[in-house]
């Protein structure tokens, strides 16, 4: 039985297959797929920076024990002006509560009175818009630097989150499992209070197709340190 070239090319095509079709009249004709990257480069960013930081300063690592280092409370909202398109089509809230925990690695540098450590961070609360609410709990890497005389801690990490709810109003999300990407400013009080600034990362890297949106939050913390 003879199959025409038309034929195999719509059969390559229906299955998915980006190949080399071969028209008997004019010869052969390729078709080329362009790779793009499913990973946002902001989550990107952060996740190759974590990687970077601990093979670069692993040689000079001091071991700590793996302690609490603190706990608290966050929350925040998202904004249309301030965040990575495209924006949400919903007002979305997240309220959490949190803990950090430090583990054995870290590195001092006395003479510019800086320390960094690297963290995991732990979080699990609400993630809430028009009218619909769900369960969020992330669990992730990071880095936090701190220099005491300035009382100030700059941190980064991220990492995965799981979402009980896959669709808030008019956005889908795309599904369960999402990526988090997160940059903080953290400022010591007294009494082992401290309060901070988060801008909060999150989508699914394309995992669930092209047509879900992220979610960028600004999110105010409290938190007592151990």
């Amino acid at each position: 039985m003879a199959y025409s070239s038309q034929g195999s090319c719509r059969l390559l095509s229906s299955c998915g297959v980006l190949g080399c079709c071969h028209n008997s009249t004019k010869g052969p004709t390729v078709e080329r797929g362009k790779i793009v990257s499913k990973v946002p480069a902001t989550t990107t960013s952060v996740l190759v920076l974590t990687v970077w930081l601990t093979v670069i300063l692993s040689g000079l690592a001091h071991t700590k024990e793996t302690e609490l280092v603190s706990v608290g409370i966050r929350g925040g909202i998202n904004s249309e002006t301030l965040g990575i398109p495209p924006t949400e089509k919903e007002d979305f809230e997240q309220y959490d509560v949190f803990a950090v925990i430090g583990t054995p690695w870290s590195w001092d540098f006395p003479s510019s009175g800086w320390d960094i450590r690297f963290m995991f961070n732990v979080a699990a609360g609400t993630l809430r818009a028009a009218g619909d609410s769900g369960f969020i709990g992330e669990l992730g890497p990071g880095f936090a630097f701190t220099k005491s005389s300035w009382r100030l801690t700059f941190d980064i990490g991220g990492g995965p989150a799981y979402l009980s709810e896959e669709k808030y109003g008019r956005q889908d999300i795309g599904g369960p499992v999402q990526i988090i990407g997160h940059g903080g400013l953290t400022y010591h009080l007294p009494w082992n209070v401290s309060a901070g600034y988060r801008f909060h990362h999150m989508s699914d890297a394309s995992m669930y197709g092209s047509n879900n949106r992220g979610v960028d939050l600004h999110m105010l913390e409290l938190s007592y340190r151990f």
